[in-house]
């Protein structure tokens, strides 16, 4: 397994400062410095402290179905591709040819073979080097020795997860208790039934951050689904690098307010309170997922540069609600609640960006109705100062 040298510069004192503050105690922590979600060089730093260290989510594992489906991503500014192997694993590779670095494959579909546009080299979706024309005449030269480089990669709960360190944490020691405080939902044996990428003009963070606070929602969504939502309880203690709250709802979390009719069955097993609201969480540092009572939505959030993220909405059911009669007609519905939630969120986000860029930027302080957004404020910061500093 491959891994990478901490490079990127010190953070300016007054940024450690400012995240110090917010690793201290949660009772007077303030909200992450807004350098943190324009500033270039304290970008640099991020992509090393939060991307390059640790494991980082990539999506539901039946996003790669079959043998041979793939897909190119950069994460933290390195270019990887995951591919579902001849054994039915899935495998992280650095996608970047071993002949002059080309990159190798593009976008997502389904191969045999991996080769590179450039100048041909071929590797088999074990990442061994099969064919590399012309190079019969390079003294020494052995395939063997060209190999492209694998990541670490895990699967949990049906979610995958890259690392690119060398020797990384297990990924049960990063989860912590996630599965056990997520049991009352089958969230492994969901199935994917819609996925849509789209990017947004915001830093990531800001993106993950809307998604796990109630603050917001008699402001933005006063007409659609804040009147849904009851008051969260209060944070749930965990262990592991993730957050996470439950809160009740009036009707269902998966539908706009004038389609609680609509709802389809409720899921197979799921009793009492948790059936009777949602669950939201942050899969630190980029996948945030709500498990409601009849489906599982989230986005997966990558950072495209310190001014804009791509994002991929991905709603999950139970394979029984799936195989249900005019289930593609009646998912609709819930798409259309994700879809109007999100476009009210964006011009928001992106009005808060804007005014992120200001050198007049303070810290603010946290609301009980952001707990969430706090405990990965905090986790944040530990990590960024501790590569930076």
């Amino acid at each position: 397994m491959a891994t990478l040298a901490v490079g990127p510069a010190p953070l300016p004192q007054r940024v450690a400062d400012a995240l110090t503050r917010c690793a201290g105690p949660s009772d007077i922590q303030p909200t992450l410095p807004a350098a943190c979600y324009v500033d270039p060089d304290i970008y640099a730093v991020e992509q090393q402290a939060v991307f390059r260290q640790g494991w980082v989510g990539v999506g539901r594992s039946d996003r790669w179905p079959q043998v041979g489906d793939y897909s190119a991503m950069e994460l933290g500014g390195v270019p990887t591709v995951v591919v579902r192997a001849e054994d039915g694993r899935l495998r992280a590779w650095a996608n970047t040819c071993s002949h002059r670095a080309s990159q190798i494959m593009v976008g997502d579909g389904n191969c045999s073979r991996m080769r590179c546009r450039f100048h041909f080299w071929t590797y088999g979706l074990d990442g061994r080097l099969l064919a590399a024309p012309s190079m019969g005449r390079t003294p020494g030269f052995d395939t063997a020795d060209h190999s492209l480089t694998e990541f670490a990669l895990a699967e949990r709960e049906g979610f995958v997860f890259v690392s690119f360190e060398a020797d990384p944490v297990r990924i049960d020691t990063w989860l912590g208790d996630f599965s056990q405080l997520h049991a009352p939902w089958p969230v492994e044996s969901l199935v994917t039934s819609r996925r849509r990428e789209f990017t947004v003009d915001c830093n990531w963070k800001a993106f993950a951050e809307v998604f796990n606070e109630y603050y917001h929602l008699p402001y933005v969504h006063s007409a659609s689904i804040d009147n849904i939502y009851n008051d969260p309880d209060d944070p749930d203690d965990v262990d592991g690098s993730y957050a996470t709250h439950f809160g009740t709802t009036e009707g269902t979390g998966g539908l706009l307010e004038d389609d609680q009719d609509d709802a389809l069955p409720v899921i197979e097993g799921l009793t009492g309170r948790p059936s009777q609201g949602v669950r939201y969480s942050w899969l630190f540092p980029n996948i945030v997922i709500a498990t409601g009572s009849e489906a599982m939505w989230m986005y997966e959030v990558y950072p495209d540069g310190p001014d804009r993220c791509r994002c991929a909405q991905v709603v999950c059911f139970p394979q029984s609600t799936v195989d249900l009669d005019g289930f593609a007609e009646r998912a609709e519905v819930y798409y259309d609640r994700f879809d109007v939630a999100i476009s009210e969120d964006i011009p928001m986000l992106e009005q808060q960006h804007a005014g992120m860029r200001s050198p007049f930027a303070k810290q603010g302080r946290f609301s009980y109705l952001e707990p969430s957004v706090a405990r990965f404020a905090r986790w944040y910061a530990k990590r960024l100062l501790q590569v930076g500093c």
